[in-house]
C-alpha cells in the first residue's frame, strides 16, 4: 500500500443556483513516502480542490483519501499546508509565527526543546537574520519562506504546497524553488505540490499529475520526471530530457486550454477532386514514434490541405490516450496500433472502430537491460535460460506499450516461443512509449517492445540492447492502422476519403528511400516526436545498433508501403487476442467480423481517384510466422490450441 493513496475519490459542490457541481470524480493516485508530486493542469481542473481533500480541509464525496494508512477525516498536524499568501499574523515576529504552530502541534515537549525546532527551521530557511522582524518588515519571499519554515516546524507527514511561489517575481521564485529543492534532499519529506509553472514542477518533482479538463476532472497522465537527483537548476536546463519533457508537458497544458475553449467551427471546403465535404477542420491522434511519419508527412507537405482538409495533429502521451480520444470524440481519427481496431469487439472501446487504411509495417524491437547481457544473455533463448534458472532472484518485468498491441502480441509470442509464459514467468506491464527508458533507468522494467526511437535511445544510453527486432518477430508485421469511429466514417463518407487519399500519398512519399533524410528531419521535429535525429534515423535510416558493438544494415526496419496481399495477417490478431484471453474466444463468424472492422473500400476509391494500384482483393492464404509455425485460415480454432503456452478469458486492461 502507498503512503498516501486518494481512492476512487469525487467531490461535488453546490452550486449558486442549488444545482450540484462534481469538481472531481473517479480521481485515483498513489504517492510513496519520500516522493515530491507536482499537480499541473488548466484553471478549473480541480487541482486546489484535490489538495484540500488531502489537507483534510474539504471532505471527499465518494471514495477515500488515506495518509499512511489512516483515512482523511479532517485536517490535522499530519497534513500541513502552505499558501501561495503565507497568512502570517502581522503582530507576531518571524520567531513567534513559526513558535506558535511549533507549540500548538508539539504540546508534549518541553518549552527548551520546541525553541531548538523553531532555531533548527529558522537556519533550514536561512532567516536566522531576521527572526526578530515582522512580516510587513520583510520581503515576499522572505514572508513566503516563514510560511514554509512554519509547516515544516510541525513534522508532518505530509508537506502540502498550494501554488507556494506563484505571488514572487521570477528571480526570487527561482531562488526559493532551489532553497526547498535542497531542504526536500536533505529531510525527503513527503510533498505535493499544486503549480502551473512546468518548469517549476520539472525541477522539484519526481513524478508529475496531470489532471483533466473539469468538471468531473481525473488524473488524466502520469509523468516520471527522467532528470537525476541531486538538482540544480544549471544542471537541469542542460539536461536534453528537460526539454522534451517540458514541451510535453506544455503540449498537454495547450491541448487542455483549447479544448476548454471549444473547437472553432469551419466552413466546409473543395477537395481536390471537387465535392464538398462534410467536415474539414479534424484533429487526428498519434503517439511521438517514428513511424508516425504518414501524419507528418501528410501535414508538412501539404496532402492533408491538398485534399481540402484542415488537420491539427494531437500528439497524444499513449495509446490508452489515442482510443479515449476517439471514444470520448475528441479526435476525428488516429493512428491506432492495429490489434486496437478490434478494441469495439473486446468491450475497451465501448465504440466499433474501423481500420481504413494500413499505414506502417514493422518498426518495433525488444529491449532488454543492460545487465543481462553482462550475464552472457544474448538472445531469447539465453534470456529463457536465466528465467528458467531465477537467475535474478525474482521475475523479470518487461513493458509493452498497450494489452491491445501487436508490441503485447509480438512480444508474447515470441517468449512463448521459447518456454517462457508471459503470465506466470514475466510480469507484463502497460507503459506509454516515451516513458519506456526512463523506468528502465530508474529500475522499474527489466525491458521491453515498443517502437523508436526508444529503443535506439536505450541503446545509445547504455542502458539496455536489442535482441530482436519486427525483422526477427515477424518481417512485414503490420503495425499501425488509420483508425475512426464506425459512426463517424458513416456520417463523413467523402471527408474520410480525403482523409484516406492524402494518407495514401504520404506514405508513399515516406516509402521512397530519397526521401528518408527529410522524413527523419521532420519526424524528429518539437511538435512531432520530439528526438535527437541520431536515435530515430537508427530505424528510419536502415542503420541500427542493437547493442552488440557495431551498427547493422536492417533494410525495412520501417516500412510504409501500404496493404498485404494476404488478410489472414488480420486473422492472427484475432487468434493471438482469443489466445490470451483478450478475447473471450474466437468469433464463429470471425470473417464477418473482420469485415466489420477492416473497410478496404475507402482505400480502393481512393487509388482509383489518385490513379494509382488499388489493394488486392483479400484472398485468406496460410500465413506461416518465423518460428515455422502456420495459420490455415480454415481453421484458425485448431491453430489457437496447437499452443502449449496460452491463457484463458481476461480482462482487457489486465496486462
Amino acid at each position: 500500500m502507498a503512503f498516501l493513496e486518494v481512492q476512487n475519490a469525487g467531490k461535488t459542490f453546490t452550486a449558486r443556483d442549488g444545482s450540484p457541481y462534481e469538481a472531481l470524480k473517479n480521481v485515483n493516485l498513489q504517492i510513496q513516502q519520500g516522493e515530491f508530486v507536482s499537480i499541473i493542469g488548466h484553471s478549473g481542473c480541480g487541482k486546489s480542490t484535490l489538495l484540500n481533500l488531502i489537507a483534510g480541509l474539504g471532505l471527499v464525496t465518494a471514495g477515500r483519501v488515506v495518509v499512511d494508512g489512516v483515512a482523511v477525516s479532517g485536517p490535522g498536524p499530519d497534513r500541513m499546508v502552505a499558501f501561495q499568501n503565507h497568512s502570517l499574523l502581522p503582530w507576531l515576529t518571524v520567531r513567534q509565527n513559526i513558535a506558535l504552530a511549533v507549540k500548538a502541534v508539539h504540546k508534549q515537549i518541553d518549552e527548551a526543546a520546541r525553541g531548538r525546532i523553531v532555531e533548527e527551521h529558522l537556519e533550514m530557511v536561512s532567516l536566522r537574520a531576521a527572526a526578530d522582524k515582522k512580516p510587513g518588515q520583510i520581503s515576499g519571499g522572505m514572508r513566503q519562506r516563514v510560511g514554509i519554515a512554519r509547516a515544516l516546524a510541525t513534522r508532518p507527514k505530509v508537506l502540502l504546497l498550494d501554488e507556494p511561489f506563484g505571488a514572487l517575481d521570477a528571480l526570487t521564485r527561482g531562488r526559493l524553488q532551489e532553497q526547498l529543492l535542497k531542504i526536500w534532499e536533505a529531510h525527503r519529506i513527503t510533498v505535493v505540490m499544486v503549480t502551473h509553472d512546468v518548469e517549476e514542477a520539472l525541477l522539484l518533482s519526481d513524478r508529475i499529475v496531470m489532471m483533466s479538463n473539469g468538471p468531473a476532472a481525473k488524473v488524466a497522465e502520469l509523468m516520471t520526471v527522467e532528470l537525476p537527483r541531486p538538482r540544480t537548476r544549471m544542471e537541469v536546463i542542460n539536461n536534453p530530457h528537460y526539454y522534451r519533457q517540458r514541451n510535453e508537458l506544455l503540449y498537454f497544458l495547450n491541448k487542455a486550454k483549447k479544448a476548454a475553449q471549444g473547437a472553432p467551427v469551419r466552413t466546409p471546403a473543395t477537395t481536390s477532386s471537387g465535392g464538398n465535404l462534410e467536415k474539414t477542420a479534424l484533429a487526428v491522434g498519434f503517439v511521438p514514434l517514428s513511424d508516425c511519419a504518414p501524419l507528418v508527412i501528410a501535414q508538412e507537405k501539404g496532402f492533408f490541405a491538398h485534399h481540402g482538409l484542415e488537420v491539427s495533429l494531437s500528439r497524444e502521451p499513449s495509446w490508452k490516450a489515442v482510443l479515449e480520444g476517439l471514444v470520448e470524440e475528441r479526435l476525428d481519427a488516429a493512428q491506432i496500433v492495429a490489434p486496437m481496431a478490434f478494441a469495439g469487439m473486446l468491450g475497451g472501446a465501448g465504440v466499433p472502430l474501423v481500420a481504413s487504411l494500413d499505414l506502417t509495417r514493422n518498426g518495433n524491437a525488444v529491449t532488454l537491460h543492460r545487465r543481462y547481457w553482462d550475464q552472457g544473455v544474448r538472445d531469447r533463448e539465453g534470456f529463457a535460460r536465466l528465467v528458467k534458472s531465477g537467475g535474478d532472484g525474482r521475475r523479470p518485468v518487461l513493458g509493452v506499450v498497450h494489452a491491445t498491441s501487436m508490441h503485447n502480441l509480438l512480444l508474447r509470442h515470441w517468449l512463448a516461443e521459447v518456454g517462457i509464459d508471459p503470465d506466470k514467468d514475466v510480469d507484463l506491464i502497460v507503459i506509454p512509449p516515451p516513458q519506456m527508458v526512463a523506468n528502465l533507468q530508474a529500475g522499474n522494467i527489466d525491458g521491453y517492445c515498443t517502437g523508436e526511437p526508444w529503443n535506439a535511445r536505450a541503446v545509445h544510453e547504455g542502458l539496455g540492447f536489442v535482441p530482436a527486432t519486427s525483422l526477427d518477430l515477424w518481417s512485414g508485421h503490420l503495425e499501425k492502422v488509420l483508425g475512426v469511429r464506425a459512426a463517424w466514417a458513416a456520417a463523413h463518407p467523402k471527408t474520410h476519403l480525403a482523409l484516406v487519399k492524402a494518407l495514401i500519398e504520404a506514405c508513399r512519399y515516406a516509402a521512397d528511400p530519397a526521401h528518408r533524410e527529410e522524413v527523419i528531419r521532420l519526424v524528429c521535429a518539437k511538435n512531432y516526436v520530439n528526438a535527437d535525429p541520431a536515435y530515430a534515423a537508427m530505424g528510419l535510416s536502415g542503420n541500427y545498433d542493437r547493442g552488440f558493438g557495431a551498427p547493422e544494415r536492417l533494410e525495412g526496419f520501417n516500412r510504409f508501403d501500404g496493404w498485404s496481399a494476404n488478410p489472414t495477417e488480420r486473422l492472427w490478431i484475432l487468434t493471438q487476442l482469443a489466445r490470451w484471453g483478450l478475447l473471450t474466444s474466437l468469433p464463429v463468424n470471425w470473417r464477418t467480423a473482420i469485415d466489420r472492422v477492416w473497410r478496404d473500400e475507402p482505400a480502393r476509391e481512393a487509388c482509383a481517384q489518385l490513379g494509382i494500384a488499388a489493394p488486392p482483393e483479400p484472398v485468406y492464404r496460410p500465413l506461416t510466422l518465423p518460428g515455422g509455425d502456420t495459420l490455415e485460415p480454415d481453421d484458425p480454432t485448431a491453430y489457437i490450441e496447437r499452443f502449449a503456452i496460452r491463457k484463458s478469458a481476461r480482462s482487457l486492461n489486465a496486462v
